[in-house]
């Protein structure tokens, strides 16, 4: 397919500002705008210069359209994804592809028997960090990855107690409508996991489910500890990950993140590939050792190490520009998918179906648990 033409369903913030770096994709044009929200719906149809905007069955009939793209609240992507694949489009939908996974597989065996691409935007897999800790995993050139930490310390101010948002029946509840991004990473990194620990805690006086923790354990018996707690003022809104092995520690900082900080204890051909994954690093080196010094001692191993280092890199990446990035790179590489079936693409169906599966289960415990 040389060309793509767009139909948005959902004319909220984000959809606006995923667009934009759709749009800014070769040979993709967008041709109409669906959106309950009617002010929103106008000032996105302003920006693109669509002269209307319609309601999602007539959109879904006009032939024009070759892909939806879905950003509305969670329990609409089921319905709207499914009528957009019995309509013959393609759907590219906001995470998470649907609220239960019997949903999701309906959607998937739809796509597959009519050879459609229906995905979730789970762009993380896009960002170079993703690969460049894949590759510190797979090399073990810190030895074994021991133990990992997803800390999500969010902000709600601008979600009101009426917001759908805190409604599980409309946005599946915190794992589901947010925590699939980082499931998502952490198979990528690891493999499969199982969650084998879960809680959730209920703001005092309202009873919304306000912040959530799960433990999963993947195949190499490492745990995983996920926390996702909406409480913040905007100002606090941060996000962490840790990644413990042997002989070091990762830190990643940004939901989306961009900078890196790896403090270890290394030999000097373990230094050369840090460098040769995070090519663009600053590397301080905080001891030297020598003689017997060299012989370090860790889970009852003996290694031999030259330097502590304290490794920096993404210091100068911009956050907003890397999410602008990541959106870009995500189409790109599903419209080469509809050009060439053969295209190997970074996500495919299976994510969102996967990312799913993992935020029910913990979910699900917590609920059985409270």
């Amino acid at each position: 397919m040389n060309r793509i033409r767009i139909g948005a369903v959902g004319a909220g913030g984000f959809g606006l500002f995923a667009l934009q770096q759709f749009l800014q994709v070769k040979g993709v044009e967008l041709v109409a705008i669906a959106g309950t929200h009617r002010e929103a719906a106008i000032a996105m149809a302003r920006r693109f210069g669509v002269t209307e905007t319609l309601e999602v069955e007539s959109l879904l009939q006009l032939d024009e359209v070759d892909l939806v793209y879905i950003a509305t609240p969670p329990f609409l992507h089921y319905p709207q994804a499914r009528a957009a694949l019995e309509a013959g489009k393609h759907v590219i939908c906001e995470k998470p592809l649907a609220l239960t996974l019997p949903q999701a597989d309906e959607l998937l065996q739809m796509a597959r028997a009519g050879n459609q691409l229906c995905i979730a935007n789970l762009m993380q897999r896009y960002n170079p960090l993703f690969e460049a800790v894949r590759q510190l995993i797979e090399s073990r050139v810190l030895g074994e990855f021991l133990h990992g930490w997803f800390d999500n310390a969010a902000g709600d101010e601008g979600l009101s107690p009426e917001h759908w948002f805190w409604d599980s029946s409309k946005s599946g509840g915190i794992f589901i409508e947010h925590g699939v991004h980082f499931f998502d990473l952490f198979e990528g990194w690891l493999g499969k996991g199982m969650v084998v620990a879960s809680q959730r805690v209920l703001r005092p006086g309202s009873g919304l489910e306000e912040q959530v923790q799960c433990v999963v354990r993947y195949a190499n018996g490492a745990l995983v500890t996920f926390y996702h707690g909406f409480t913040q003022s905007a100002r606090l809104e941060r996000q962490e990950f840790r990644l413990l092995f042997e002989r070091g520690e990762l830190t990643l900082d940004e939901w989306v993140p961009t900078r890196v900080r790896l403090r270890a204890v290394v030999d000097e051909a373990q230094s050369r590939t840090l460098m040769e994954i995070f090519p663009d690093a600053m590397l301080d080196v905080i001891n030297t050792y020598s003689g017997s010094e060299r012989l370090a001692r860790g889970r009852h191993k003996h290694f031999d190490v030259y330097q502590k280092i304290d490794l920096r890199a993404g210091m100068d990446v911009e956050k907003m520009r890397r999410y602008c990035e990541l959106l870009r790179a995500m189409f790109t590489d599903q419209i080469a998918w509809l050009a060439d079936r053969s295209h190997p693409r970074v996500i495919n169906e299976d994510n969102g179906r996967n990312s799913l599966a993992m935020a029910c289960a913990p979910t699900q415990l917590a609920d059985s648990s409270a």
